[in-house]
């Protein structure tokens, strides 16, 4: 799979401990393991999942046809969020039922970010946390985060 040709999304709360909680939806390039889209908020709505997508249209414009491929979350099968795959026109898919592996790229994404950041730190406001995981996110994970699955190199190497 080449680039913008398979997008994995999916959503995690990063954050432990004792200070405010959020939600982290992000869309992972299958082919660069690059995150091209993401939003936060406090609460498990649809608008967090849209709106990464959305993020990720803006950024990427995506060929018709690419797959969009998620868990089973009902943040994916709402209306708002097949409507806006139509809109980009992008192809959804879903994973099996029962199948956690059909979206391991992100579930790696989310296990790095919880492990080499968020257990590291702890953040005072959602606006801190919001600072640092945009940092971590663009700045360390995309442009040095050397990736298994994509011979040891960065997703910006892949691009």
């Amino acid at each position: 799979m080449r680039t913008g040709e398979g997008w994995f999304p999916g959503l995690s709360r990063p954050h432990r401990g004792h200070g405010p909680r959020t939600l982290l939806a992000a869309v992972l390039d299958l082919h660069t393991r690059k995150i091209v889209g993401w939003s936060m908020r406090e609460t498990l709505h649809a608008e967090i999942a849209v709106e990464a997508l959305e993020m990720a249209v803006r950024r990427q414009r995506p060929a018709p046809g690419l797959i969009c491929h998620t868990d089973r979350g009902i943040q994916y099968a709402c209306e708002d969020y097949r409507k806006a795959l139509e809109a980009a026109k992008i192809t959804p898919s879903m994973s099996r039922k029962g199948d956690c592996l059909d979206n391991a790229p992100m579930e790696s994404f989310f296990g790095s970010l919880k492990t080499e950041r968020v257990h590291h730190q702890s953040y005072a406001t959602r606006d801190e946390a919001r600072r640092d995981l945009f940092a971590w996110t663009e700045g360390w994970y995309t442009t040095h985060r050397l990736h298994s699955a994509l011979g040891y190199r960065s997703s910006a190497a892949m691009e």
